[in-house]
């Protein structure tokens, strides 16, 4: 890429003026504001800084802040990503992250895994609980038909949910949440990690319903 350095550019005579802001900043495609204890407080850098986060504003440039050392970051800066270069003798990962902003590359993402196999068991989600609620609401009135019983012992369901990959945490959260809408009862004393075999509750009517309505053909 080509650089804009001040060395290369201005020769004795010239207008610093006219160099920086009419043929430097005013050309460039992106402006690397270098940030340090000695610059941030120059008022030549402070001009450059204004000039080139006007440009930015105007999205006429990618500015991209490098700070090496401890200084503070300008007001008009702090909304903006920097970079940071902890070792000035060994920059070449942060070199490369700079490399890529300035092409507007922003790397390889990891290539997605297929979808947990719980969020595609419940096609239809209930109003007002994620797909994990549904399912272990549908998976413990499955539970109740099977038995010609309300009473649940949770272990059961939670095979079945772990089985599909549901994390215990979500499922005792699941748990939770049916109990706070209605739709299941246990003790408080009871109400606790699903794979202790203590834990048992009831499905409550309302309960029942919600989950004939969306899963029990011409209920």
């Amino acid at each position: 890429m080509d650089a804009w350095v001040d060395e290369w550019e201005i020769y004795p005579g010239d207008s610093l003026v006219q160099k920086i802001f009419e043929e430097g900043l005013m050309d460039a495609e992106a402006v690397i504001i270098v940030l340090s204890e000695h610059s941030v407080d120059k008022p030549w850098v402070r001009e450059e800084l204004d000039a080139s986060i006007i440009k930015k504003v105007e999205d006429l440039i990618t500015l991209i802040p490098v700070v090496i050392d401890e200084c503070e970051v300008p007001e008009s800066l702090r909304s903006t990503v920097w970079q940071k270069i902890e070792n000035l003798e060994e920059y070449g990962t942060e070199f490369d992250r700079i490399v890529a902003a300035i092409y507007g590359h922003r790397g390889d993402k990891l290539e997605l895994g297929p979808p947990p196999e719980y969020s595609q068991t419940a096609v239809d989600t209930l109003p007002g609980l994620t797909s994990v609620d549904t399912l272990v609401l549908k998976l413990s009135c499955q539970k109740a038909i099977e038995g010609f019983d309300y009473f649940i012992q949770a272990h059961d369901v939670w095979e079945q949910v772990d089985a599909v990959g549901v994390p215990l945490v979500e499922f005792n959260d699941s748990l939770e949440v049916l109990h706070g809408r209605g739709y299941i009862r246990t003790d408080d004393e009871t109400l606790g990690p699903a794979d202790e075999s203590p834990l048992s509750y009831t499905i409550q009517i309302r309960g029942f319903e919600e989950y004939a309505r969306a899963f029990v053909e011409n209920y």
